[in-house]
């Protein structure tokens, strides 16, 4: 269909199913523009929102990445639009359902930067790959995606190594798109839950200090087995 019906489209076939970390850097190693946008498939993009952000872009050349305003299908806000570096208490908040309890908190709601207006141009330690408008020259310094992510935590990685690499990282909130949020995990639950922890202990790994990586490890495969046991417990009821 891409093929027939959008010719000037260059389509890139995989032979096999790499994770999305291999399939983004497929794209990026074939282009050649100055800013390269990661799009997640199940979005809709309203139509000024790609013209904006390069505009941002273009005037601030500190900026690394920029991202978009998301909400979901039903018009609802999603705060992981803007997101700050998940360290072990900001993770252990977000987690624990805290984070709810203070959302306009900068200590309790740092996972998701809840003192900072929904409405207004901020900087953040962490933007969504769902939309991600990234300075080839900022990539280049910070490296591509790392493929050790097959799904999940690889934007969270990359927006944390462009920071290291020196750039700023913005939320636009004028940037908006409606993002459908894991309808295509849902086709297998089971695994897309442990490549999201999967994905987390990889992270830790690599950004957090020796005394706090196997903790934080041994705490996400907890919760793993605890969300996997969920998850079963809810598929028997349903039979």
């Amino acid at each position: 269909m891409v093929r027939d019906e959008f010719r000037e489209v260059r389509l890139i076939v995989s032979e096999s199913n790499e994770g999305y970390p291999a399939a983004c850097n497929k794209g990026i190693l074939a282009s050649a523009g100055r800013y390269i946008l990661i799009l997640n498939p199940d979005t809709i993009v309203e139509p000024d929102a790609i013209k904006t952000a390069l505009t941002f872009m273009r005037s601030h050349p500190e900026a690394g990445a920029a991202g978009a305003m998301m909400t979901d299908g039903s018009g609802i806000f999603l705060p992981e639009s803007k997101r700050g570096f998940p360290s072990p208490l900001t993770s252990l908040f977000r987690f624990t359902g805290m984070w709810k309890l203070f959302r306009r908190s900068a200590f309790f709601n740092a996972y998701y930067l809840g003192h900072l207006p929904e409405n207004e141009i901020c900087k953040a330690d962490i933007l969504t790959g769902a939309f991600m408008l990234i300075r080839r020259d900022a990539l280049d310094r910070a490296g591509l995606f790392d493929t050790a992510f097959f799904m999940y935590g690889e934007d969270i990685d990359l927006c944390w190594r462009i920071r290291k690499a020196g750039y700023s990282n913005y939320y636009l909130p004028d940037v908006r798109i409606t993002h459908f949020k894991g309808q295509s995990a849902l086709q297998n639950e089971e695994s897309s839950l442990r490549h999201f922890y999967g994905a987390m202990k990889i992270f830790a790994s690599k950004h957090m200090g020796p005394g706090w990586h196997l903790p934080v490890k041994a705490g996400v495969t907890l919760i793993e087995s605890g969300a996997l046991i969920s998850l079963r417990i809810r598929r028997l009821i349903k039979k």
